[in-house]
């Protein structure tokens, strides 16, 4: 199927390095512009007609300064030719560009975020060729341009920005490393005041991109955005000074985007209906066609789970039940808690805090160091309890912050979302996979407990359980629902009057003829495995470990005796509970046989195929079963 646009019209413009564009350039570079600015529109709303998510705003803004400095590396300009884009979730716009300039066929802009396509939500290298440097994680970008400007002294280095990615502590330091050695850096960053959580002047007033990068000694040049003649200036100015250069492109966000330009709802996919209105307005009948046939296609029912019941987030639970244990609370207890976002509320579960109890909800911006010291800062005081919530990828961001808490005794509760695999779509760099890691005492220091609830009950049990207690808490979700764990009967397991239990395992179901023990997104997955096993008279026993760091002796002196335990999990392999389980089983005297299943593999695009692709689907734990029994 061809793309729905004509790309053909693309001109790969030149220009000489100078801050003049005559009308016929600016025409053309203008005409470019619109056309890539369309491309990225139209993938990006069929990943939305196809249910993939997505990032429109962000790839669609930086269009015009992204056109500009490839117009003057191609016309000569000494700027080194890798493309850096610290704000990798803009990763539709490298894909654009890379289809007009002919290092991707155009056909293949279908398939952004699909499994298999190489264009995952965020840019690897490893997947496509016209990628030359993978990016996600906010924060990262600046600190590696520095180290390339100083391999490549003769180059101007370019790195495209954000307002929101420069509140990451790395930014600071990159700054004054530039600064210090006269790095021939350009930061070019879409200053448009919008991140996921709202606009910036309000949340953090005082937060100023000129002041600060100014203040870092590097030289900062102001220009509007959508003014080509104004931001060619500013780059060719940049691009001239000596040494350490900013230019700030200020613009409403996805200017000209109906209903949600200027809106932090566009730094996600753009809504079918804004879509179909921008691509009407400018005639690509045909893309609109295809939109509609997309949209109408109908996907087949995901295979019911044996054992499972009705589909929850686990995500936004937590952030209900954290407020209906604040519910409980008086006032005066209430404001001795404070919750504290990094940008991601409403993917953490904190927005029904912020508008339930604003007075226990501080909005910190993109910075998840500073937030998690915050919070734990608070959580030092006398009857305090700090609060800090983000994506599970970024705990290995806040390790040494973690270490740090822990020394000073703080009351700190921890939920980081999307662990593991499962509908990551936005690939490797977004990949939960080393939990483990927040678990690093001494043997005879402060604990610190790790808990992975398997189903939306259980979030709730354990957040109302764990919220009064002292010290470290950490609890992690997935990103896609689960559904609930039943009991033999066909009950919620964890519904009713299930009280949660710290360190305790759980038998889900008994078996004589081995055990597998999983936790949180794997256990329905296993639990499937094993009904389709007693379906056949194969007796083979399930149990759910919520507390991952912790050994219940009880449960381990059971397991050790049966002929075989399989460890499931969608962690990484080399970093989760299988070590230890296997470690836990060998200093007991323990020697069933033994198998370990979790991530191993980098991301491959995709939602659900994503559990699959790491070989973790029932189908996968079933057969490892049947391996361990014929052992």
């Amino acid at each position: 199927m061809a793309f729905p646009l004509d790309l053909s019209g693309f001109s790969r413009l030149k220009l000489p390095l100078e801050p003049e564009l005559d009308e016929a350039k600016l025409a053309q570079l203008e005409s470019d512009i619109t056309l890539l600015r369309d491309t990225i529109i139209t993938l990006t709303a069929i990943a939305r007609a196809r249910g993939l998510g997505g990032h429109t705003g962000g790839p669609y803004d930086i269009v015009p300064e992204v056109l500009i400095v490839d117009a003057l590396r191609d016309g000569g300009a000494a700027i080194h030719p890798e493309f850096f884009d610290e704000a990798g979730h803009r990763a539709a716009l490298q894909y654009a560009r890379g289809a007009l300039r002919g290092g991707l066929p155009p056909e293949q802009l279908l398939h952004y975020r699909e499994y298999d396509s190489g264009l995952a939500g965020h840019p690897e290298k490893e997947l496509l060729d016209c990628i030359d440097f993978s990016s996600g994680r906010l924060g990262h970008a600046a600190g590696h341009v520095n180290g390339v400007a100083l391999a490549c002294p003769e180059q101007a280095v370019v790195m495209f920005g954000s307002d929101g990615s420069q509140m990451e502590g790395n930014n600071a330091e990159a700054a004054r490393l530039a600064v210090a050695n006269g790095l021939n850096v350009k930061w070019i960053i879409d200053d448009n005041n919008v991140t996921i959580a709202g606009y910036p002047d309000r949340y953090l007033p005082g937060f100023d991109l000129e002041r600060t990068l100014g203040g870092h000694g590097f030289a900062v040049f102001p220009a509007e955005g959508e003014d080509a003649r104004a931001l060619l200036a500013a780059i060719v100015a940049a691009l001239q000074h000596d040494g350490p250069a900013a230019v700030l492109c200020r613009r409403t966000m996805g200017p000209g985007v109906p209903q949600l330009e200027g809106t932090p709802q566009l730094h996600d996919v753009i809504t079918l209906a804004a879509a179909r209105e921008y691509l009407a307005a400018r005639s690509h009948d045909t893309a609109l066609a295809l939109l509609d046939e997309i949209e109408g296609e109908t996907a087949a029912p995901p295979a019911k789970m044996l054992g499972s019941g009705a589909t929850g987030a686990c995500r936004k639970q937590f952030g209900t039940a954290l407020a209906g244990v604040l519910a409980e609370l008086s006032a005066d207890e209430r404001q001795r808690v404070r919750a504290f976002d990094s940008d991601l509320e409403g993917s953490v579960g904190l927005t029904v805090v912020r508008e339930q109890f604003p007075e226990c909800f501080t909005s910190g911006g993109v910075q998840e160091r500073g937030n998690l010291l915050a919070a734990a800062g608070f959580g030092s005081q006398p009857d305090c309890q700090g609060v800090f919530a983000t994506f599970s990828a970024f705990l290995e961001m806040v390790i040494s912050e973690i270490t740090m808490s822990r020394l000073n005794e703080c009351n700190l509760l921890c939920h980081f979302s999307h662990a593991g695999v499962d509908a990551m779509s936005d690939n490797t760099c977004h990949f939960g996979l080393n939990n483990f890691f927040a678990d690093n005492y001494v043997d005879e220091g402060t604990p610190t407990a790790l808990y992975f609830p398997a189903d939306v009950h259980q979030m709730d049990a354990v957040i109302r359980r764990v919220f009064p207690e002292p010290g470290l808490r950490f609890v992690f979700s997935n990103r896609s629902k689960l559904p609930e764990i039943l009991d033999i009967a066909g009950a919620p397991l964890h519904g009713g009057d299930y009280r949660f239990e710290p360190g305790r395992d759980e038998i889900v179901r008994e078996g004589d003829a081995g055990w597998i023990v999983s936790y949180g997104d794997m256990l329905h997955r296993c639990l499937h495995v094993v009904e389709t096993l007693r379906a056949e008279g194969i007796s083979v026993g399930l149990v759910n470990k919520p507390t991952l760091n912790v050994v219940d002796e009880k449960m381990l002196a059971k397991l050790g005796k049966a002929p075989f335990i399989l460890v499931v999990e969608s962690l990484n392999r080399r970093t989760g509970l299988g070590i230890r389980y296997g470690s836990w089983l060998l200093e007991r005297g323990f020697a069933p046989r033994y198998g370990h299943m979790g991530t191993t593999r980098p991301g491959n695009c995709g939602q659900a195929e994503q559990i699959a692709h790491q070989r973790l689907a029932s189908a996968d734990v079933e057969a490892r079963v049947r391996e361990l029994l014929a052992a």
